[in-house]
């Protein structure tokens, strides 16, 4: 019954909203201290829920992520003013933005970077990418040697409904589950099912991919729709991945750490 309440508010929502498009840029590096322009994302959205992947295990490398020192959203105030928009447009519809990651030190790529050339570490593999052989992370597009992210203005994020309920806590050395299979097969998310989990290296990641439920497309198409009216762009082949069209820093990958 819950099921089918979320489903209908779905609908009620994407009816009453509707959408643009765009892509971005690319490269200097910046280490130091937080600059002046990024913000704490519950200094400008109180209300947001955070679900910092890297600052667990519980993320595709299985340890914490360098240069994430506490579990917060530092971001730049551009796009954190913009999310403010798509968390009201949410909250009238008795929902919430959950956020996954926002800047990620370029300490953080490389760390990423390091495990992925390290092909014998396997551990996370039946969770976040059951289908995927590890040596082709790098040419299928999983992993980079750059990220968005490190540019301050890209987000990975979801919608929760309110109230939110509690989330599964994750114990390294747990047993794992493809983040493909039905969401009461997978790691229980507090989000709305959007098909997949978060960071799941499967082609049913993709945004648009017809594969994904019904109740899944129009979760991600409400979230596209809002994301889009706010001035961000979805990366099509990560429901969750989006980057501020404007953003204020194109060309500059930071590395001060997440503190």
């Amino acid at each position: 019954m819950a099921r089918y309440a979320c489903t209908t508010k779905l609908f009620i929502a994407i009816a009453l909203l509707w959408l643009p498009i765009a892509f971005y840029p690319l490269a200097s590096y910046a280490a130091g201290p937080v600059p002046a322009g990024f913000v704490d994302i519950q200094d400008v959205i109180p209300s947001v829920v955070l679900d910092i992947r890297y600052y667990t295990a519980h993320n595709f490398v299985g340890e914490r992520i360098d240069g994430y020192n506490a579990p917060k959203c530092i971001i730049t105030k551009k796009a954190a003013d913009a999310l403010a928009g798509v968390q009201k447009g949410l909250m009238d519809y008795g929902f919430s933005l959950k956020v996954y990651d926002c800047y990620r030190p370029a300490r953080a790529v490389s760390h990423f970077v390091r495990w992925a050339k390290d092909v014998g570490d396997t551990k996370t593999k039946k969770e976040f990418y059951p289908t995927v052989d590890k040596r082709n992370l790098f040419r299928d597009g999983y992993i980079a040697e750059r990220s968005s992210h490190s540019r301050g203005s890209t987000v990975d994020l979801t919608i929760v409904p309110m109230p939110v309920q509690a989330q599964e806590q994750y114990t390294p050395g747990q047993a794992l589950h493809e983040c493909y299979l039905p969401a009461e097969r997978r790691f229980k998310d507090n989000g709305i099912d959007m098909g997949t989990g978060y960071d799941c290296f499967h082609e049913l990641s993709h945004t648009a991919n017809r594969e994904a439920g019904e109740a899944q497309r129009m979760g991600r198409l409400l979230l596209k729709t809002l994301m889009e009216r706010h001035g961000f762009v979805n990366y099509d082949q990560e429901w969750w991945h989006y980057t501020l069209k404007d953003e204020p820093y194109p060309e500059t990958y930071f590395d001060f750490a997440v503190e």
